[in-house]
């Protein structure tokens, strides 16, 4: 099966919260913020599929490394920061 990537028309710059699943009892929800689903309507498609793929360098010469390959690569990648309130 042949993956489309989702591409946005504008920079999307948004902050969010990683909550705590209690029922699951793990940190395993991330909840896409309103400007996301408005760019990609097709996230409201609760019959279809979706996926991800998530890459964390541990340094700035690993990123730079990775950046350089995306040029093959169809897709944009999505920069996300993690931070510890």
């Amino acid at each position: 099966m042949e993956r489309k990537p989702l591409t946005p028309k504008t920079v999307i710059d948004i902050e969010g919260k990683i909550s705590y699943a209690e029922s699951f009892q793990s940190w395993n929800m991330l909840r896409l913020k309103r400007e996301i689903v408005e760019e990609f309507p097709i996230l409201k498609e609760k019959r279809s599929s979706f996926s991800y793929r998530l890459m964390f360098c541990r340094s700035h010469e690993d990123l730079m490394k990775m950046v350089k390959g995306l040029k093959s690569e169809a897709v944009m990648p999505l920069v996300l920061w993690m931070y510890k309130d």
